[in-house]
């Protein structure tokens, strides 16, 4: 695998909202110290949602918008995402921190240079559950705005009044895989020329009643427990059952190296390298074959070897066949034992953030990288038998990580890898 990068995005801005920590400082500060954000409920039975890992209520308070925003921006973030639903306002405080921590607002890159993408799909479905009874009141009950805000594009529409930007944007879905799909499209309107910088925002994605209980029907999401059994375990434990969902949002701000030169910005990171499949099917089901090609695909897009790589921050939602199919998969590409790359699941601290997983452990992949360790996972005390991973245990552990793979996956087959560089060149 000797070949030349072809593909690359510079990381120069983040912003992260979960149950754990707001902030990349204090994100990082939580995964050093395996916080844990999920909430079992209690009493819950077997056919009840577990838990869940919520977002605080200041997480979407227009009130904490970043100190160092300039007054106008601030007034337009106000103005527009004021009356926004919560999920719309969590995007746009977010998207400002990511736009900050790139220096964005001090060097701005002319504004029909910068690309949003949006990743994430059927976002509105809490809004839509909050306006529907008053239809039934009558019609004049529905806000006109509704037309507008039961859209996805109400993301993108409102992030592009408050940043002002004029280039590129498109929101894009791939299920659980849709924050890598996010990047991904990033990366490659960045190589084609269409932007110098592109904001990806991972979007929070509340599940509704009704697909809470769809999961619950499914087998992926975790249930309360029979009487007498254990609650369920994290995932690469034998005792998990199924995802525990958490609320989250996160942004990245990817950028060409010729602007972030321009712009004297220094990198947080690299996307060195990408791997997309589909695996030919409708369906929640994991394939070996097609988890090994992706991250093959973006070491080869790298220029990387196998042994390069020190870290793996897995999708690993703890669905027993979804953990032990990605598990072979790691086997495959990366060997096993001491001098294969440290393991972990975010989804332990975070629960699982749906369509905002893939950027919101973008982001922890990035600071563990430049801090230099690997987060634990918490409560996993039964590994899944014959792993063959080297998973990390109770405690952080310190790591030389030079370069890092971000795995996601989503139903339908959607299947996505990214290789991340430390110290770009």
């Amino acid at each position: 695998m000797t070949r030349r990068p072809a593909r690359r995005a510079l990381v120069t801005g983040a912003g992260v909202r979960t149950a754990v920590a707001t902030g990349p400082a204090q994100f990082a500060a939580a995964l050093r110290e395996g916080r844990c954000g999920i909430a079992l409920t209690q009493g819950a039975g077997p056919g009840d949602p577990a838990g869940l890992a919520r977002l605080p209520d200041s997480a979407e308070d227009l009130d904490r918008l970043p100190a160092e925003l300039p007054a106008e921006l601030g007034r337009r973030a106000r103005r527009a995402a004021a009356r926004a639903p919560r999920e719309v306002r969590a995007a746009v405080l977010t998207a400002l921190e990511a736009w900050c921590g790139a220096g964005l607002h001090r060097t701005p890159a002319p504004e029909d240079r910068v690309a949003l993408v949006v990743a994430g799909h059927n976002l509105t479905g809490g809004y839509a559950e909050q306006v529907r009874p008053r239809a039934a009141a009558g019609r004049g009950h529905v806000p006109a705005s509704a037309a507008l805000r039961l859209l996805d594009t109400d993301h993108l529409g409102t992030l592009s009044e408050v940043l002002g930007t004029t280039g590129p944007g498109c929101t894009v879905g791939g299920a659980s895989a849709s924050g890598t799909v996010g990047l991904i499209s990033a990366v490659r309107m960045l190589a084609m020329g269409e932007a110098d910088v592109c904001l990806v925002v991972g979007a929070l994605s509340p599940l509704t009643a009704l697909e809470r209980q769809a999961l619950v029907n499914l087998g992926a999401m975790a249930t309360g427990a029979v009487p007498g059994t254990e609650p369920p375990g994290p995932p690469f434990d034998r005792r998990a059952r199924g995802f525990l969902p958490g609320e989250g949002c996160a942004a990245l701000v990817l950028e060409s190296p010729r602007s972030a030169a321009r712009r004297s910005v220094p990198p947080l990171a690299a996307v060195e390298g990408y791997g997309l499949r589909l695996g030919a099917t409708a369906l929640a089901r994991p394939d070996e074959r097609i988890a090994a090609a992706v991250m093959t695909e973006a070491l080869r897009t790298a220029g990387r070897e196998p042994g390069e790589v020190r870290y793996v921050s897995a999708h690993a939602t703890g669905t027993p066949l979804g953990d032990s199919t990605e598990a072979a998969a790691l086997r495959r590409v990366f060997g096993e034992g001491a001098d294969a790359p440290w393991v972990n699941a975010t989804k332990s601290l975070t629960g699982h953030c749906l369509h905002a997983a893939g950027v919101v452990e973008a982001v922890a992949t990035v600071v563990q990288m430049r801090e230099g360790f690997v987060h634990p996972n918490p409560g996993l005390t039964r590994p899944l038998a014959g792993t063959g991973l080297r998973l990390s245990g109770a405690v952080a552990e310190t790591a030389d990580l030079p370069y890092a793979v971000s795995n996601s996956f989503g139903f339908g087959g959607i299947a996505g890898s990214l290789l991340f560089s430390r110290d770009p060149r």
